[in-house]
C-alpha cells in the first residue's frame, strides 16, 4: 500500500502543480487512499521531495535518481530556477539562493557527488559547500556555472 501511494505522488507531482501537504492529502483521499497530513509529510521526507519554482508558484518535485540524463537536466533547473548568486570565500563557495530554496538547490549539489565539496550546510536562502582550498572553491563555482550555462 505504502508503495503504491508513494509511486502515485510521485505521479501527482508530475501531472498537476502541488504548492502543499495539504493538496496532495487532499488529492490522494479524493482517489481513496486513506491518509493523514502526518502520512503525507512521512511520504514527502521518504521520496526526497523538494518545492521547486515553477510556473510562478513553489510545488513539490522529485529529485529522485533517475538516470545520468534526467538527474543532470534536473540539476540544471534546479540550479538556473533557484540560484540567485555564487562567491569564492576562501575554501567555501557560498551559494544565495531565492527565499526557502537553498535546501533543494543543496539537495542537488549533494546528489550531484561534485569531488571538490568536503560538506556542505543550507539554510533558508544561503549554502556553504566547503573545499579543500581557495582553488577547489574556484573550480567547483566554475564546473556549477558550466552545468547551468549547458
Amino acid at each position: 500500500m505504502k508503495k503504491t501511494r508513494q509511486d502515485r505522488i510521485l505521479s501527482l507531482i508530475e501531472e498537476q502543480d502541488i504548492e502543499t501537504q495539504e493538496e496532495l492529502a487532499k488529492q490522494l483521499q479524493l482517489e481513496g487512499y486513506s491518509v493523514t497530513q502526518a502520512t503525507v509529510s512521512r511520504d514527502i521526507k521518504s521520496l526526497q521531495l523538494t518545492k521547486m519554482q515553477k510556473h510562478g508558484k513553489m510545488v513539490y518535485q522529485s529529485l529522485l535518481k533517475e538516470s545520468p540524463e534526467r538527474d543532470l537536466e534536473k540539476f540544471v533547473r534546479v540550479m538556473r530556477d533557484g540560484t540567485v548568486s555564487m562567491a569564492v570565500a576562501g575554501n567555501i563557495l557560498v551559494i544565495k539562493t531565492l527565499s526557502g530554496m537553498a535546501n533543494g538547490v543543496a539537495m542537488a549539489i549533494d546528489q550531484h557527488h561534485f569531488s571538490e565539496i568536503v560538506g556542505s550546510l543550507a539554510g533558508d536562502d544561503t549554502i556553504f559547500c566547503v573545499t579543500s582550498g581557495e582553488k577547489d572553491s574556484q573550480a567547483l563555482k566554475d564546473s556549477i556555472e558550466s552545468l547551468m550555462r549547458g
